[in-house]
């Protein structure tokens, strides 16, 4: 298992933290320099609050660790491909890399409904991984939907 397999299953394991409180299954993990910054999970239900996706939180974490908005040099391992607000946020805190497992065919803003990574006009460009252990992390959000029907 590689590095970057590591820390999405890092992702995977908080995605099922977020299942178990009975949100929809999406973990994300930031990494600087080999180490683990911050992780979160989607908590938009308990926290009461629609911008509370798995990005977020740990966005937020890794910025108060680091005490810094920017989070230049790091590395955001997620199990489900960014949307709309959350690819805004990863540009605005300037993370250099983002991996991410299943894509999100409604929502996603990477390469499935909209391609924020491409946009030239942003003065910030984000690396792009996708499709990393994809089957693992889409099959965390059939199951889930599964069970809710």
């Amino acid at each position: 298992m590689n590095i970057d397999e590591q820390f999405m299953q890092h992702a995977i394991k908080l995605a099922k933290q977020a299942e178990q409180e009975g949100e929809v299954p999406v973990g994300a993990v930031i990494v600087k320099d080999g180490e683990v910054v911050a992780e979160g999970w989607n908590r938009p239900i308990a926290n009461h609050d629609p911008t509370a996706h798995a990005e977020i939180q740990v966005i937020r974490a890794a910025s108060k660790k680091l005490n810094n908005y920017r989070l230049p040099d790091t590395t955001l391992y997620v199990t489900l491909e960014p949307c709309l607000m959350c690819m805004g946020a990863i540009t605005h805190a300037r993370i250099e890399r983002v991996v991410y497992g299943a894509t999100d065919h409604r929502a996603g803003a990477v390469e499935s409904v909209y391609t924020i990574p491409q946009d030239r006009k942003l003065n910030h460009h984000v690396d792009i991984e996708g499709g990393l252990m994809a089957d693992e992390c889409a099959q965390l959000l059939k199951d889930f939907f599964r069970k809710r029907r």
